[in-house]
């Protein structure tokens, strides 16, 4: 009885140690928990602290010192009191808002609706894998902490927001935060035209200084990026878009007169790439079309398909925004040499010379095979009806009419034959002339080549001769023109 009575003793001791063990653990676990979570907001609020303090001005001087050996100390400091305005924060504009605040900007305003995705990032300048998911200007504000923590040399003030040109769903976020003062500069990195275009008309309605980009997407070849007026981006597809769009627009305002903004440099700046684009939107799979192809655009009446881009093309057009901007703002300001256009009235012979060798081809071919055509048509008073004849293949030989327009003309002289005859390398200091190389195919900027005038009565007499003007160029020629030809592809309508 005792034994039993001395083993339930132990047993009621050793439970309550190991009871009394176990509440002192807990106590001491939970005095610990507090203890991190104290510790990890002291933490916070260290660095917190941190981030607010200034930098020494020897360290900040130091930051900017090749940039103020550049721009002068005057230059420094308009750079560092200008505000700028970023809309678009993708591959091109961050990119410009990235090399803006290195350079020592001091107020920033970023706008951008979206969010960073996977494919964002083979071209967004600060985007990670973490950033997946977050806003893109969320994102690039973290990043530019990193460079400038100290508030008083950058204010980033950024705006999870879609510009839609409505005042009422836009609120204040194109208005200067001084009513005594506009951004020095508005900096337009947006994709989609509509939305481009209103933003440009704002901007020339309320006179504000804005540079623009044009497309970058499907493009590669940094060797054709110019800096222009927007009349002058004629082998842009985007910008051909956007001048129609802010004609219309701006066309019934009363302050804005007439069109000079599309040729005024001081009022709208514009990078482009005269490279005609070789590749269009990626096409839906199977799976999209069968769900429904609305359900993939972020936002409605928006770009839904994928248009395929090369990472370096946005960035370095994001880059020359920024160097464009940072110039004029540190008073140090460059004279871009745009992509001239060939004249007008160059233009005009060349296309009429062109239109009329080929009716003249055609009227011949016609002869030659006892064609039958009619050019007075029905017309009761005896006028020539010059409507175009449509195209036909007679005996091998594809007529019709020219399948070019006059923009096209200088796509031709400029871009395909860079003002140089194909056969000779003759430059454009002698006469030249656009004329069709093979001619069983039509008059297109693949089958177009452009002559010297020997270069070409020599074509035209084996054209008569043999039946094909190729026959007068040598075969190693012959082969380069092909391959050139080969290159040539029609505007992406993407």
């Amino acid at each position: 009885m005792n034994s039993m009575s001395n083993r339930n003793s132990y047993g009621i001791a050793v439970g309550g140690f190991l009871l009394g063990s176990a509440v002192t653990m807990v106590i001491s676990l939970f005095m610990n928990i507090d203890k991190f979570k104290n510790s990890q907001k002291s933490l916070a609020a260290r660095k917190e602290k941190e981030q607010l303090q200034e930098l020494p001005e020897e360290i900040r001087s130091e930051q900017l010192s090749r940039n103020e050996l550049y721009f002068g100390k005057n230059g420094m400091n308009k750079i560092k009191n200008s505000s700028i305005l970023v809309v678009g924060l993708g591959g091109v504009g961050s990119h410009t808002a990235h090399m803006l605040a290195r350079a020592g900007i001091g107020y920033l305003r970023l706008i951008d609706f979206d969010q960073v995705t996977l494919s964002s990032l083979n071209r967004h300048a600060c985007a990670t894998l973490e950033d997946v998911g977050v806003p893109k200007v969320v994102a690039i504000k973290k990043f530019l902490e990193k460079i400038c923590p100290d508030k008083t040399m950058l204010t980033v003030d950024s705006r999870v927001q879609m510009y839609t040109g409505d005042p009422e769903k836009d609120g204040d976020m194109l208005e200067y935060p001084n009513s005594a003062k506009t951004w020095d500069i508005l900096i337009d990195a947006i994709d989609d035209v509509p939305t481009k275009a209103r933003l440009l008309a704002h901007c020339v309605q309320n006179k504000i200084r804005v540079i623009s980009c044009m497309g970058a997407g499907g493009k590669s070849d940094v060797t054709r990026l110019h800096i222009s007026n927007l009349r002058t981006a004629s082998r842009d597809p985007l910008a051909s878009k956007l001048r129609q769009k802010l004609k219309k627009m701006l066309k019934k305002v009363e302050l804005v007169k007439d069109e000079s903004f599309l040729d005024d440099m001081d009022q709208i700046a514009v990078v482009y790439s005269s490279e005609k684009t070789v590749v269009k939107l990626a096409d839906f799979t199977e799976e999209q079309k069968a769900e429904g192809v609305h359900k993939y655009g972020a936002v409605d009446n928006m770009r839904v398909r994928v248009l395929p881009v090369l990472g370096t093309m946005p960035a370095i057009m994001g880059q020359s925004l920024a160097a464009m901007a940072l110039c004029e703002v540190g008073e140090k300001p460059f004279s871009p040499m745009s992509g001239e256009r060939v004249g007008r009235n160059v233009r005009h012979r060349l296309f009429q010379h062109l239109k009329n060798r080929e009716k003249k081809i055609r009227d011949d071919i016609e002869q030659k095979n006892s064609v039958k055509t009619d050019m007075m048509g029905d017309a009761s008073d005896g006028q020539r009806n010059d409507l175009p004849r449509p195209p036909a293949i007679i005996n091998g030989a594809w007529v019709g009419p020219v399948q070019i327009d006059v923009d096209d003309v200088e796509y031709v002289m400029a871009e395909v034959w860079r003002n140089r005859c194909c056969v000779t390398t003759e430059t454009i200091g002698t006469v030249l002339e656009i004329a069709r190389w093979d001619i069983s195919k039509p008059s297109d900027c693949q089958n177009l080549v452009f002559l010297g005038v020997k270069a070409l009565k020599l074509f035209d007499e084996a054209a008569l001769l043999t039946g094909d003007g190729r026959n007068s160029v040598p075969a190693d020629i012959q082969h380069k023109i092909e391959a050139r030809l080969a290159q040539c592809r029609p505007d992406s309508k993407a």
